[in-house]
């Protein structure tokens, strides 16, 4: 699967993920700490691949300002899981922070997939998005064993660097 592939299937994923969430919205707090796990372990895995593999390899030319503002929304989208992973389902804005980074999250897809990934296809070719896909999909598959959104809270200092 190519990088593109793999990306834009894992926002869909996500956002299955949120819809599952706002579906359960009435359910017991289990159930919405155990999705909100989910989202945050699927979402700080994702940003890891794209900030570590993806986005320093096609920081040339055009898509440079797009990875920059990237980076900012993944930090802005750090900052609210790391409010949710000291917040209880019971909290009184847990569900508001929860919608606040569905949002932040549909933002950041739209563009990417709108954007950034058509300007990428005509800065790499095939074969090099073959090859950066399967490694961010062995990256992946590694992290998202480890509870990837425990490293969230010493993430939002400051946006990763591209290079």
């Amino acid at each position: 699967m190519d990088a593109i592939q793999l990306l834009t299937q894992q926002h869909r994923e996500v956002e299955e993920l949120f819809e599952k969430f706002e579906k359960a919205s009435d359910g017991s707090d289990r159930t919405l700490m155990d999705l909100f796990a989910r989202i945050a372990d699927n979402l700080a895995a994702h940003a890891t691949i794209e900030e570590k593999l993806f986005y320093p390899s096609v920081y040339v030319g055009p898509t440079a300002d797009k990875l920059q503002e990237a980076v900012e929304e993944h930090l802005s989208a750090k900052r609210v899981i790391a409010d949710l992973l000291d917040m209880d389902p019971t909290d009184a804005q847990f569900k508001a922070k929860m919608k606040v980074l569905q949002e932040l999250i549909e933002h950041h897809v739209e563009e990417e997939e709108k954007i950034l990934f058509k300007d990428v296809k005509k800065l790499m070719t095939r074969e090099e998005l073959a090859t950066i896909g399967e490694q961010m999909e062995v990256m992946f598959t590694e992290l998202i064993q480890t509870e990837p959104r425990m490293q969230i809270p010493r993430e939002t200092g400051e946006a990763a660097p591209l290079v």
